[in-house]
């Protein structure tokens, strides 16, 4: 079994000076979910190379277990330091998508045209979808047959009041549970910082940081199914 999954390149956290990039704990939990399950797990980013991770998840507060394996993994380590450039990348090749969050994909993936359009070849080849915390909002501007391919569809995703929480409701694009909803879906969260994840066919949602694990394990149950 192969599975893509797909980070961010963007490290720029809007105008404020800060940086941004992708969230340790939602690749790392995901990661080991499925390599421990013998999954072969190909890391792309639209750049290639190092994508950013962004500092706030390096935090004491932000580590868990699937963290301080990821610290002390120097061979993980080197595979994220080269990932495979989207553009290189044939959804052919691969039985399942995983999109990691942290805010760096609002930036560039939810408007990327070939993380758009894999996501869209991964839909009509009737494969499932990963989306965790902020990278439901990578949906934005995916279509199935004209219309958003969230439209009607049960998803989650980070919530307005975790964004309050962490200070960047006024920096992001937008607010991926507006987002959400602007598009038709029909979205539902649990309490912030809870572990929420939603199945809907083969699209799999999660709300945040802690929904990462679940949604992996998701994503692996249809991956045996």
């Amino acid at each position: 079994m192969k599975v893509l999954m797909v980070l961010t390149s963007h490290s720029e956290l809007g105008d404020t000076g800060k940086k941004t990039g992708f969230w340790i704990e939602e690749f790392a939990a995901p990661y080991y979910v499925l390599a421990d399950a013998g999954v072969d797990v190909t890391i792309a980013s639209p750049k290639g190379k190092q994508p950013p991770i962004d500092p706030a998840s390096t935090t004491e507060d932000a580590q868990t277990e699937a963290t301080k394996r990821f610290y002390a993994d120097k061979e993980l380590q080197e595979k994220l330091a080269h990932s495979v450039k989207l553009e290189d990348i044939d959804s052919e090749d691969y039985d399942a998508v995983f999109y990691p969050g942290g805010h760096g994909p609002l930036w560039d993936l939810a408007n990327d045209l070939k993380s758009i359009s894999l996501i869209e070849e991964f839909n009509e080849q009737k494969k499932p979808m990963a989306f965790v915390c902020h990278a439901p909002g990578v949906l934005a501007n995916v279509e199935d047959h004209k219309e958003p391919l969230v439209r009607g569809k049960n998803v989650t995703g980070f919530t307005n009041s975790e964004e309050e929480a962490v200070g960047l409701t006024n920096v992001v694009p937008f607010l991926v549970e507006d987002k959400l909803n602007q598009l038709g879906a029909n979205y539902s969260k649990a309490g912030d910082w809870d572990s929420y994840v939603l199945v809907d066919g083969r699209l799999i949602t999660g709300q945040n940081p802690a929904s990462s694990e679940k949604a992996a394990k998701e994503l692996l149950k249809m991956l045996k199914g």
